[in-house]
């Protein structure tokens, strides 16, 4: 039960700041997503130690486990656009692919540049 409520806390703690940092670009008027901003705060504060990883460890693990159901929403939406899905689905299906394996790519070449640089300052 203790583990169940500390989850709840660390997923409103998520929830709270996702929509502080949607507020604050919203009245700041910034071209950027909010969610960027949230993760930019999480982020910072972890860096400064002002979050400890352990105060929000069950949260952020509950939420990967269910991200799937996060895009379920969005997936079955889809349906709306046929026409649009119908003339360009391969175009979008191809875009998809290359924005994925760019991601990989380049989330692979700052892993192996962490890695390296952590590598050094160890010596």
């Amino acid at each position: 039960m203790r583990t169940l409520l500390k989850t709840i806390a660390q997923v409103s703690f998520f929830i709270l700041l996702a929509k502080a940092a949607d507020i604050s670009v919203q009245s700041l008027q910034l071209p950027i997503p909010g969610s960027l901003i949230g993760i930019a705060i999480l982020f910072v504060l972890l860096q400064l130690k002002v979050i400890r990883f352990d105060w929000i460890d069950l949260g952020s693990k509950w939420l990967l486990a269910n991200m799937l159901l996060f895009f379920v929403p969005a997936t079955v939406h889809i349906i709306e656009y046929k026409n649009l899905v119908m003339s360009s689905g391969l175009r979008i299906v191809l875009t998809i692919i290359c924005s994925i394996v760019i991601v990989m790519v380049c989330a692979g070449l700052v892993s192996q540049k962490l890695a390296t640089r952590k590598v050094k300052g160890a010596k």
